[in-house]
């Protein structure tokens, strides 16, 4: 029988199927993405800013880092044990499109909050492309979504207001 120690130790030092480097860059590259979303939105004032983004950005990641070692240790078991890795994705979708629509708020005739529910959903999508190590991916979003977010609301001011500050709304 084993020794009760080495099974702990085991199932202590047990691998994702990828190499611990690999896996805490791959947080950590999904922290520093959301973070920049998250950090425009917080400059804004917004209610999910900066460790919102980011945790957002984490979590997803961290489930698409689950969804490739279930992967791993479902090919070790053989063809009696099915996986879906796609169902991962849909559950990260759900749930944070379920957070963020709490953000979006309808008063006195205004809706706010989409951009950042929207900014959201974007870092769990940047949150999964970095747990599957889609590097390229995950940096050309998040600039593509701070030129949406930042360049072009600048843009949307002075076109729509012209001569009012370009600073953020109040």
């Amino acid at each position: 029988m084993d020794d009760p120690i080495d099974i702990l130790l085991a199932e202590l030092t047990s691998t994702t199927g990828l190499p611990w480097p690999i896996v805490l860059l791959r947080l950590a590259g999904a922290l520093v993405a959301a973070g920049i979303i998250g950090f425009e939105r917080e400059l804004d004032n917004r209610p999910a800013g900066l460790r919102t983004h980011m945790l957002t950005g984490l979590a997803a990641c961290v489930y698409c880092i689950v969804m490739l070692a279930l992967l791993d240790q479902a090919a070790d078991k053989g063809d009696h044990i099915r996986t879906d890795p796609i169902r991962v994705v849909e559950a990260v979708t759900q749930g944070v499109a379920f957070l963020a629509a709490g953000l979006i708020v309808f008063t006195r005739g205004e809706i706010r909050g989409l951009t950042t529910g929207a900014g959201m959903w974007l870092a769990a999508a940047i949150g999964l492309a970095c747990g599957l190590g889609l590097w390229v991916l995950a940096g050309v979003t998040t600039f593509m979504a701070l030129i949406v977010i930042r360049v072009l609301k600048i843009g949307e001011r002075r076109m729509l207001h012209p001569g009012k500050d370009d600073g953020p709304a109040p």
